[in-house]
């Protein structure tokens, strides 16, 4: 069964087009994320993220390594955007999201791709790191969808979102992955540079969530709509893992699917940054299971 993305039906209605040239002219006065750098964009002048009037891919492709219900049995089709708005000291992707490795693509370019990628088999657009460049992406899929596409579309982001540019999504993305990484606003701030972080990233839950409602899999086990957490745990606690799994199952949903991820390693600058020059511990994991089940949550990412 191949699943609809909802943007199909602003496309339809010309309110994609509005949509997108909103975007576009938010660029000259950036707020994208919850930076709100301020910087115009279209003048060639850069904030946080580094990036200016264009968009930068690093590479494209299916992608069989994300969670089940994303994955299915012909890949996700993922697209990696260079840079992003966090600065996160143990990034796993560094090369991509610190050091900007990729290339400059056209709109035109960035729609081929997702049609490319629909024509694999993949069963959803997958927008890895999208935030900085929403603009570009609205542009594209407006070309794309007169190419015929219609694959869901799945907003893969850090979590440090703006309610202004999420809510001109409403209606266009059908899963939002957003990451929680932190409960202390000064672990924010000090490894991803992100000012109030918790703050943030729970305000942005709630708008996710009230857009897109809880993940819904189907028959297949493929996933078509809803929301989907990931959290990584982090050495020594850093995560504050215990207060996210309470907000998620208290103040978003007990049905939220959650990836509780356990794949950290040493990254970029994690050396300088103690205790993140050492992976999870065995234990460290498990008690973030417990405390997850604890919380109520129990649809976990297999």
């Amino acid at each position: 069964m191949r699943h609809v993305g909802s943007y199909r039906e602003l496309w339809n209605s010309g309110d994609l087009t509005r949509r997108k040239d909103e975007a576009w002219k938010r660029l000259e006065v950036c707020d994208l994320c919850a930076h709100e750098c301020k910087v115009n964009r279209l003048a060639g002048k850069m904030g946080i993220c580094k990036s200016g009037e264009t968009v930068q891919v690093a590479s494209y492709g299916p992608h069989f390594g994300e969670e089940a219900p994303l994955v299915g049995s012909h890949g996700s089709g993922t697209i990696f955007f260079t840079g992003c708005n966090l600065r996160c000291v143990f990034c796993q992707n560094w090369d991509i999201s610190q050091l900007r490795m990729g290339r400059t693509v056209s709109r035109s370019e960035l729609a081929n791709m997702m049609l490319e990628l629909q024509g694999m088999g993949c069963h959803n657009i997958n927008l890895v790191t999208p935030t900085h460049y929403m603009p570009h992406i609205l542009a594209a899929l407006e070309i794309a969808c007169q190419g015929g596409l219609e694959l869901p579309l799945v907003y893969n982001c850090g979590g440090y979102e703006s309610l202004t540019a999420l809510r001109l999504l409403d209606g266009i993305i059908d899963i939002y992955m957003p990451d929680v990484k932190y409960d202390d606003p000064q672990a924010g701030l000090r490894l991803s540079r992100a000012k109030d972080y918790p703050r943030v990233v729970k305000a942005a839950l709630k708008e996710m969530h009230r857009q897109v409602g809880d993940l819904m899999i189907d028959e297949e086990g493929i996933a078509w709509r809803g929301l989907l957490v990931r959290h990584l745990v982090l050495p020594g606690g850093l995560a504050g893992t215990a207060e996210i799994v309470r907000f998620v199952a208290q103040e978003i949903s007990r049905d939220t699917y959650i990836n509780i991820m356990a794949q950290y390693r040493p990254e970029y600058r994690a050396h300088e940054y103690p205790p993140l020059n050492r992976p999870i511990s065995a234990a460290e994991y498990q008690e973030a299971i417990r405390l997850a089940k604890d919380a109520g949550l129990y649809r976990f990412a297999r």
